[in-house]
């Protein structure tokens, strides 16, 4: 039976993170698919902490197993998503796949199975895509710097998506094994190098539509604009990176 690997990073978002994982309990499965949490936390301060810790508590009682693993000092969103995969890949089968789910409640976990059900069409990875749903409610800056994001990385890697930058990332095991010693970002440039990584082992990423309701600064939205232009530097660099031992190997 395949399970569904909910990879979580988490940075003092005690407010959104007990809802986030209600949600994803009563969020249903394709038929036959299972779930697991794990959570990496980045070294949120010791009140945030525990409450993510009663949290995964709550879920293990809801019978989802969960792990929580966590940093002694903050290092950012990549790193707590590599931990994250790192923890996940140590014991995971290669029929399995993975998500990556923000802590916060822009996504709903509702659209893991649309998602996971694309993986029945061939696909071997699967991003959601915002436009189609909820992309209105996101502000013109938001919406232009998104697209010329997704532009940049499309010229870079020659896939056709509509949203790179999508928090939602479904990726098979076995596909997520060839690239995981290719993931080095810290902070929020994980995102295209992901898709890089991808597209270098001659990955099409499919997308699927998904809610997104999009949170201010105010209520906690970590993401600024001098992350695009960090992103910009990592389209760039991995443009020119050559493949990692196992990339090479896939391809």
């Amino acid at each position: 039976m395949p399970i569904l690997h909910v990879a979580i990073p988490h940075h003092d978002e005690a407010r959104t993170l007990p809802e986030l994982l209600v949600r994803l309990a009563d969020a249903a499965l394709p038929e036959d698919w299972t779930r697991r949490v794990v959570v990496c936390d980045d070294a949120s301060p010791p009140e945030s902490r525990r409450t993510a810790e009663d949290a995964i508590e709550r879920l293990r009682q809801r019978g989802i197993p969960a792990l929580l693993v966590a940093h002694d000092r903050q290092r950012g969103k990549g790193a707590a998503v590599r931990t994250a995969l790192a923890a996940i890949l140590s014991d995971a089968s290669d029929i399995d796949a993975v998500v990556l789910q923000d802590a916060d409640l822009e996504y709903d976990p509702r659209d893991h199975a649309p998602m996971v059900a694309a993986l029945a069409r061939g696909n071997d990875a699967v991003y959601g895509s915002r436009w189609s749903t909820g992309a209105r409610s996101l502000g013109a800056v938001q919406r232009l710097g998104n697209r010329l994001l997704t532009l940049a990385s499309n010229r870079m890697t020659g896939q056709r998506l509509t949203d790179m930058e999508c928090g939602l990332k479904l990726i098979r095991v076995a596909v997520l094994r060839t690239i995981a010693d290719a993931l080095d970002e810290e902070g929020f440039g994980i995102e295209p190098q992901i898709t890089a990584a991808l597209s270098r082992v001659g990955v099409r990423i499919a997308e699927v539509p998904v809610a997104y309701a999009p949170r201010t600064v105010a209520e906690g939205k970590k993401i600024r604009w001098r992350d695009g232009i960090e992103a910009l530097r990592v389209i760039r660099r991995e443009r020119r990176r050559p493949a990692s031992p196992r990339e090479a190997v896939a391809t």
